[in-house]
């Protein structure tokens, strides 16, 4: 905020004897003060006044709070600023105009503001038709403000539009708005827009404590950034929230007093709980969440903070910069970049599902604290899961061992036979051309001593077993080979759409039951591979997964009927018969190449008007002949 601007409010403030909120005594009067995170616009409207490139129309959008109306208003100020020595739009507001209060104040004859919400019908903007005619009565420009546009009704957007495209050299129009994908794009082409973007914490941080310094009022550097945050980049909502926390802290704003009254969690204590969840301490996790509660804070907001400081760790593993910033604490600064130096990104991915799952159920849930204990259970207990590449890696390596380790018949017969001294060499002589049984050795315990007796048995040796023959595969109820197949089951089922996509775009790599593995086609329908994969599961009654392959994979249908038509053709001109039968017929032409039933070779078997064809073959003579020369 510049200077000059306070020092116009304060007094204005003096002389009305009255309280005004932080939010109305701080709003910006200029460009200048608009610097504040909407820097490109500021430029771009710079060089267009400097250049009197001004157009006719301007529509505004962004979040609440971030200046949309304001900017509206110090744009009316520019297109309207006349002063003793400057006549002629500008930026550069340096001191009050003839019109500049009146604007501001939102009271000047010639800027008229209109409120979207309550004038949505036709007729306020035939009214507003009939008035641009005449030109302004003390001001340079006359200026329409038309707040939330977006709440007028079709039939009025559709009235303006004419107005709108062709208004006259004295008419501006300047458009704010929230929601601009409800602003009809007729509309839309017509203005020049602007978007005003979220106003960084960082910015915020220190406009609240210029602010605080100008107003008297000291305040923790923790306090100011839990504001900033709170304000979510819109400025407006950041003053509402300041002028509340000194009026609760009466004159001295403190960050407890500040998570109390936006029941917050204290910062270090949610970095706590983050450090029990990740170690996996279910009890440290829930006692240290019973504190908050009982302090206070919203189990929603504990688990909305846990989210954010969760991102916060994982920017910080890439962008280790991301550090510097203002609003964050000492605690979220130096513990932050520890937990990214230790915990995985695949268990920080997990936590930040779980919450972004967990938040909702907490927010509609009867009871929202057992609801977040539940969520911090299910956190802790994850904590102890290998992550699905670990976890899919150790169930290989398990598989591969289990495959290539080699067989231990005998096991507990040599186990039993460890402790058996002497006895267990004669039973080991006794099956030296046997191959060992596990339950080939009895053992038994002689109840006058703690020995083990293992008498020698005469073991038979087993005959050799029979691998089980392999199980016979279920019949499939349809048998698909290839591609024609399917299109063959799209046909009867009357998937044409199906059927043209197939042949057009897809090349088969490898089939077999149950799995297709296709290449597709540049402008293949992305859905292609689900539907066909669907499809199959509903007609066959059998799941079918079909996947894409980087191999090139076999002609399309289409790509290889036309090679084999080509193919028909090529042979069909190198026939000697079918040489012959076109040079006795100059202008006769080959149209259509069949193949007779039981034979290999092409023959010309049917041709055009030009050449007609009987049935054996034999070009027709006389008046069934067309000579094209």
């Amino acid at each position: 905020m510049g200077e000059d601007n306070t020092t116009d409010t304060t007094s204005t403030n003096s002389s009305a004897g009255g309280y005004r909120v932080l939010a109305r005594k701080y709003r910006p009067k200029d460009f200048s003060d608009l610097m504040v995170g909407q820097e490109p616009m500021v430029r771009t409207l710079t060089n267009a006044f400097e250049t009197g490139r001004i157009a006719q129309a301007y529509m505004l959008t962004g979040v609440r709070g971030v200046g949309k109306t304001t900017t509206a208003r110090i744009l009316a100020r520019g297109l309207n600023y006349k002063t003793a020595t400057i006549d002629r739009p500008t930026i550069e507001l340096s001191e009050l105009g003839e019109h500049c209060q009146a604007i501001m104040d939102g009271r000047h004859v010639d800027v008229i503001e209109m409120d979207a919400a309550s004038h949505t019908g036709i007729d306020d903007i035939r009214e507003i038709i009939d008035q641009v005619r005449y030109r302004p009565s003390i001001a340079r420009y006359k200026v329409y403000i038309i707040d939330e546009v977006h709440m007028l009704s079709t039939q009025a957007f559709n009235g303006l539009l004419k107005t709108l495209e062709e208004p006259p050299e004295h008419v501006k129009f300047i458009f704010a708005t929230t929601e601009i994908r409800k602003v009809p794009i007729t509309v839309l082409s017509r203005c020049q827009r602007f978007d005003l973007r979220r106003i960084p914490a960082a910015d915020l941080v220190r406009l609240y404590t210029t602010i605080c310094a100008k107003e008297g009022v000291t305040i923790e550097d923790d306090a100011v950034a839990m504001i900033a945050r709170a304000a979510e980049g819109s400025a407006r909502d950041g003053l509402s929230l300041l002028d509340q926390a000194i009026s609760h802290g009466g004159g001295h704003v403190a960050a407890t007093q500040v998570s109390s009254m936006l029941g917050l969690a204290d910062r270090a204590r949610i970095v706590d709980l983050f450090g029990h969840i990740v170690s996996g301490d279910v009890t440290a996790a829930l006692a240290e969440f019973e504190a908050q509660y009982e302090a206070g804070a919203n189990p929603v907001i504990v688990l909305t903070d846990l989210a954010d400081f969760t991102h916060l760790v994982t920017r910080l593993r890439y962008v280790p910069d991301a550090g510097s910033d203002v609003s964050l604490s000492e605690v979220e600064r130096e513990r932050g970049l520890e937990f990214s130096a230790k915990v995985p990104v695949s268990a920080l991915s997990r936590i930040w599902q779980m919450l972004l799952k967990g938040i909702p159920e907490t927010e509609n849930s009867a009871r929202p604290y057992g609801a977040a204990e539940m969520v911090l259970i299910r956190l802790a207990h994850a904590a102890h899961l290998p992550a699905p590449e670990d976890a899919a890696r150790r169930l290989l390596a398990l598989e591969n061992g289990e495959a290539g380790a080699p067989a231990r018949p005998g096991g507990s017969a040599a186990a039993a036979s460890a402790g058996s001294g002497a006895t267990s060499s004669a039973v080991s002589s006794a099956r030296t051309d046997a191959p060992a049984r596990p339950s080939a050795t009895v053992t038994m315990l002689r109840p006058d001593r703690n020995t083990v007796v293992v008498p020698e048995i005469a073991v038979r040796p087993e005959p050799e077993p029979v691998a089980p023959p392999p199980p016979a595969e279920p019949a499939r109820k349809f048998n698909l080979r290839n591609l024609e197949d399917v299109c063959d089951l799209c046909s009867k089922h009357r998937s044409i759409k199906l059927r043209a996509e197939i042949r057009n775009f897809v090349h088969l790599v490898r089939m077999e039951p149950g799995r297709i593995e296709v290449n597709l086609e540049d402008g293949a329908p992305r859905a292609l591979t689900q539907e066909l994969g669907s499809k199959l599961k509903e007609w066959t009654e059998e799941s079918w997964f079909v996947s894409i392959s980087n191999e090139e994979g076999q002609p399309t249908l289409v790509a290889a009927e036309a090679a084999a038509r080509e193919a028909l053709f090529r042979d069909a001109r190198a026939d000697p018969d079918v040489i012959a039968i076109l040079k006795t017929y100059p202008g006769a032409v080959i149209r259509d190449v069949r193949i007779r039933p039981g034979e290999e070779s092409a023959e010309l078997e049917e041709g055009a008007p030009d050449a007609a064809v009987n049935e054996d073959g034999d070009v027709l003579p006389g008046d069934d002949l067309d000579d094209d020369n």
